[in-house]
């Protein structure tokens, strides 16, 4: 099979430092991402252009849209709740993890409206992450341990199967999931990423149950079918691509965030871009986005 290549055109200049976690919010048209080593939050509006942002004070790994209005955050080290302006920043009590050791890094709200997030080693070379689920109720579990770098992670629409990157295993993995209670089962590898196409980072699912991979250090998003068969690939003049997500009024739109953070003064003039949101047209559309409780 042939793969088809398209472009990403730069969207909004955001010069991120570590772009992460996109999520369309159709209620207002617009995308929320975070800038994790930043420490913002930022919004989007599409039809307009406007954009805004609030600040964290800490790492922000990930950002999750709730049912009844505002955002559920993974912080550094915890969970919180707050408004759309970010003005009220209430922690969920009861859970901790070891700032020494990882932070939180990537996150999504599952099919059952619970908000799944991951935390990574701030050495990259160490299994001491976790990913875990805060329920509506306030309550965390732990889902999976002895993880490095926990990263993306997206359902399948039929809620049997949940897509999961630990990023230096070069692989997604695909877990087994009882649809009824969300309850991860078996883990096998569903697809090796080469080296040379990067890192596997941020990813979604199309209406087509294909996976958009982000690919970090690769300047480009692959999208494999269910067989894990490459067969589209988006190119960016960008080479820390950190994640993707569906939006626009049809779904049709892939917005995808950039980092800035490592690269030399050198690397940073050669990539203007770098740390930017872009958007590409891949020809299929994506799913509605899920929301907390």
């Amino acid at each position: 099979m042939s793969v088809v290549e398209l472009t990403a055109e730069p969207l909004f200049k955001v010069r991120a430092r570590l772009g992460e976690g996109p999520v369309w919010d159709e209620r207002d048209g617009s995308l929320v991402f975070v800038d994790i080593d930043g420490a913002a939050v930022h919004r989007f509006r599409l039809a307009d252009g406007r954009h805004t942002s609030f600040s964290t004070g800490v790492h922000v790994g990930a950002v999750g849209l709730r049912a009844e209005g505002g955002l559920v955050l993974a912080l550094l080290d915890h969970f919180a709740f707050t408004d759309e302006q970010g003005s009220d920043l209430e922690r969920v009590p009861g859970f901790t993890s070891d700032a020494a050791a990882v932070r939180f890094n990537d996150g999504e709200v599952d099919p059952w409206g619970r908000f799944v997030a991951g935390t990574m080693a701030w050495s990259l070379a160490a299994p001491l992450g976790s990913l875990y689920q805060l329920s509506p109720d306030g309550s965390v579990s732990s889902l999976v341990k002895g993880v490095t770098c926990s990263n993306g992670l997206a359902w399948t629409d039929d809620r049997t199967r949940l897509y999961y990157v630990d990023t230096p295993t070069q692989r997604i993995d695909a877990f087994d999931v009882d649809p009824d209670t969300g309850a991860l089962l078996g883990r096998g590898s569903a697809i090796e990423v080469p080296a040379a196409h990067g890192s596997p980072d941020g990813l979604t699912l199309d209406a087509e149950g294909c996976i958009w991979l982000a690919c970090y250090g690769g300047s480009r998003v692959c999208r494999y079918t269910p067989a894990g068969v490459l067969d589209r690939l988006v190119r960016l003049p960008a080479s820390l691509v950190t994640s993707v997500a569906f939006g626009g009024p049809d779904l049709d739109q892939l917005y995808i965030t950039t980092a800035s953070a490592g690269l030399d003064a050198g690397r940073l003039a050669a990539e203007p871009f770098a740390g930017d949101l872009f958007v590409a047209h891949p020809r299929v559309q994506g799913r509605p986005t899920n929301r907390f409780g």
